[in-house]
C-alpha cells in the first residue's frame, strides 16, 4: 500500500474509552495529564467529554492521542477491523490548537474537540487522499475541502481518519461484498467479525461502533447511511436531500445523494447534523434548504415526543424473518405505550419508482464523477470514467471479487438532457413523493413513518456477494426525504434497527419521536469482537 495511505500504528493498550474520571473532590485544581486508562471504558459521548475538557480531566490532545492508540491497536491488528483507511497525521497538531483555544476561554461550540472520521469519498485538503476505496485514487488529493469537511473544521471537530467504505460507494458491479475496497480491504463487523458491516458506509459505522471515533461522517444514495448503522448498532441520520451540501462528495446521484451524521446516540448525532447544516452556492440542492434548515437540532430531542403522535407502520418488510418481526412487534407496542397511534401501512412503492431511480443513478453517475475528476485538476490521477474503467481492467486487485458493471452501463448513457433521463427522473420524483410517502401521510395524517432498518448482518462471502434479506431504505432514498434509525434490539449477538422517516424537511419531527423511543428503550450495546457465531 502507498506510503500516503498507509495507516501508522501506534504502540500501547486497546482501549475502550470514557470520559469518568475521579470524583471532583479527589480533583487537583491544577490539571493532571490523563493517562490512558483513566480515559477507559465505557464510551463517551460529547456531553461528557466537553465537561471533562471544562474541568480540566484531559485536553484535546491526550483524547485525540487515546483514539489514535484505539485505532492503531484495533484497525489493523487484534480484531482487524478494517474501518480506517488513512489517520491524520495532523490530528494531534490540530488538537493543540484546540486546546490553546479552551486555555484561552474560547470554544467553538459542542463539536470543539470532538474526534471524528470522514468516509472516504468526502474531501479533505490536508495529507489524507480522498480514494473512494478505489486503487486509482490511491494517491489522489483533493484541492479543497467539501463543505462537510470545512463545516466541522469550522466546528473545532478534530477529523482524526478517513474511514473504509464499499468502493465507489457500493456502485460499481454485481455480486459485490459491502465494505470490501481495493485500497482498505474488507471491513468487519464488531459484534461478529465474520459478518458483514452492510455499506456502503461500512467503515463509518464500525469506526463509531467500536469507538474508533465519537462520531462518523457517512453518505447515502440508497440505504448507505442506515444500513451500517443497523448492522453496527448505532445511530444514523440520513437528511433530506439538499439539507447537507454534497461539495466535494464523490458522487453517485446528484438527485439521491446526501451525507449524514452517524453516532452512538441520537445526541451526538443531532449536535453534529446542526453544525453540517448551510446553503452552498456550489451545490444548488442546498438553496431549498433555506428557512427549513437548524442549527441546533439537539431541541428537538424529546423523551415526550411520542405523545399524540400518529406513526405509519410500513409492513412491507413484514414475514420475511420473525426474528426481526418479533423485535418490531415489541418496537411498536413501546410506541403505543408512549400514547402514539400505530397506522399498519402495506404499500409506499410501486416497483416502478425503484427502476427508474436505478436509471436516473447511472445517467448522473456519469456525469457526476467525470465532473469530479475534473475538479482535481491537471494532476488528477484518472481523468474520466473511461480512464477508471480502464484502470481497473488492468489493476491485479480491482476486479479480483466482482465486476464493474454499473461503471460501464454509466458510460453507455447519454448526457442529462436525454429525454429517456428526463422522463425517469420525473418518474421516480413523482412516484416516491406526490404518490408515494406524501400521498400516505396525507391519507393517514401521519408523523412519521416506521420499519426495521434491516435484518442481522449476513456473514461476509466474496464469492456470491451480499446477502440483503430486508430492507426499508428506498422509500426515502428515492424521494430524497429523511430517514433516523436507532437501535431496536438483538437478534441473538447481531443489533437490528428501527427506521423513523416522513415527508421532506422532517428532520425535527423525526428526531423527536425516534429520540423518544431510543431514551425509553436503550437497546444499544457495545460490540465484544466475537471471531463468529
Amino acid at each position: 500500500m502507498n506510503k500516503a495511505i498507509k495507516i501508522t500504528l501506534i504502540a500501547g493498550l486497546s482501549l475502550l474509552f470514557s470520559c469518568q474520571g475521579p470524583p471532583a473532590e479527589q480533583q487537583s485544581k491544577e490539571h493532571q495529564p490523563a493517562t490512558t486508562e483513566s480515559l477507559i471504558f465505557p464510551e463517551p459521548d460529547i456531553t461528557s467529554i466537553q465537561k471533562a475538557y471544562s474541568e480540566g480531566r484531559f485536553t484535546v490532545h491526550e483524547l485525540v492521542q487515546a483514539y489514535l492508540d484505539r485505532i492503531g491497536h484495533t484497525n489493523l491488528q487484534g480484531p482487524s477491523l478494517h474501518a480506517i483507511i488513512a489517520v491524520n497525521p495532523d490530528a494531534l497538531q490540530i488538537a493543540d490548537e484546540l486546546d490553546k483555544e479552551l486555555q484561552q476561554g474560547k470554544s467553538r461550540g459542542p463539536l470543539h474537540g470532538i474526534p471524528v472520521v470522514l468516509k472516504d469519498n468526502i474531501d479533505t485538503h490536508d495529507k489524507m487522499p480522498c480514494t473512494a476505496g478505489s486503487r486509482a485514487l490511491a494517491n489522489s488529493y483533493p484541492l479543497k475541502d467539501s463543505y462537510v469537511a470545512e463545516k466541522l473544521r469550522e466546528a473545532g471537530a478534530v477529523i482524526i481518519g478517513k474511514a473504509n467504505l464499499s468502493e465507489w460507494a457500493n456502485f460499481r458491479g454485481e455480486l459485490s461484498s459491502s465494505g470490501w475496497s481495493g485500497v482498505g480491504g474488507q471491513t468487519r463487523n464488531p459484534y461478529v467479525l465474520d459478518r458483514n458491516p452492510c455499506g456502503s458506509s461500512s467503515g463509518s459505522a464500525v469506526a463509531v461502533a467500536a469507538n474508533l471515533s465519537v462520531l462518523a461522517i457517512g453518505t447515502e444514495t440508497n440505504g448507505s447511511i442506515v444500513c451500517p448503522s443497523n448492522a453496527n448498532g448505532i445511530t444514523g441520520i440520513k437528511p433530506t436531500v439538499g439539507l447537507v451540501s454534497r461539495s466535494g462528495v464523490i458522487p453517485i446521484s446528484f438527485t439521491q445523494d446526501t451525507p449524514g451524521p452517524m453516532a452512538r446516540n441520537l445526541t451526538d448525532a443531532a449536535i453534529c447534523l446542526g453544525a453540517l447544516t448551510g446553503i452552498d452556492s456550489a451545490d444548488s440542492k442546498t438553496l431549498a434548504s433555506r428557512g427549513k434548515l437548524h442549527t441546533d437540532y439537539t431541541r428537538f430531542l424529546k423523551k415526550d415526543g411520542l405523545k399524540g403522535k400518529r406513526i405509519g407502520w410500513f409492513t412491507g418488510p413484514r414475514d420475511i424473518s420473525y426474528k426481526v418481526d418479533t423485535l418490531m412487534a415489541q418496537a411498536v407496542e413501546f410506541i403505543k405505550s408512549q400514547g402514539a397511534e400505530v397506522i399498519e401501512i402495506e404499500e409506499i412503492l410501486l416497483p416502478e419508482a425503484g427502476k427508474n431511480s436505478f436509471q436516473v443513478m447511472l445517467y448522473e453517475y456519469k456525469d457526476g464523477l467525470n465532473n469530479y475528476f475534473r475538479s482535481l485538476g491537471a494532476d488528477a490521477p484518472v481523468k474520466s470514467l473511461e480512464e477508471l474503467i480502464a484502470f481497473n481492467k488492468a489493476d491485479s486487485v480491482e476486479l479480483d471479487f466482482y465486476n464493474q458493471k454499473y461503471l460501464e452501463d454509466a458510460l453507455e448513457k447519454g448526457d442529462l438532457t436525454d429525454k429517456a433521463y428526463l422522463e425517469a427522473l420525473a418518474k421516480a420524483r413523482r412516484l416516491s413523493q406526490a404518490e408515494g410517502i406524501d400521498k400516505v401521510m396525507n391519507e393517514h395524517r401521519l408523523d412519521a413513518i416506521i420499519a426495521p432498518t434491516g435484518s442481522p448482518a449476513w456473514k461476509t462471502d466474496h464469492v456470491n456477494g451480499d446477502a440483503y434479506n430486508l430492507g426499508s431504505s428506498s422509500p426515502a432514498a428515492i424521494a430524497g426525504y429523511p430517514n433516523v434509525t436507532v437501535p431496536m434490539g438483538f437478534v441473538d449477538d447481531l443489533p437490528v434497527g428501527i427506521s423513523f422517516f416522513g415527508r421532506a424537511w422532517s428532520e425535527p419531527v423525526l428526531i423527536e419521536i425516534a429520540y423518544a423511543y431510543e431514551s425509553g428503550t436503550q437497546h444499544r450495546k457495545p460490540p465484544r469482537f466475537l471471531e463468529t457465531d
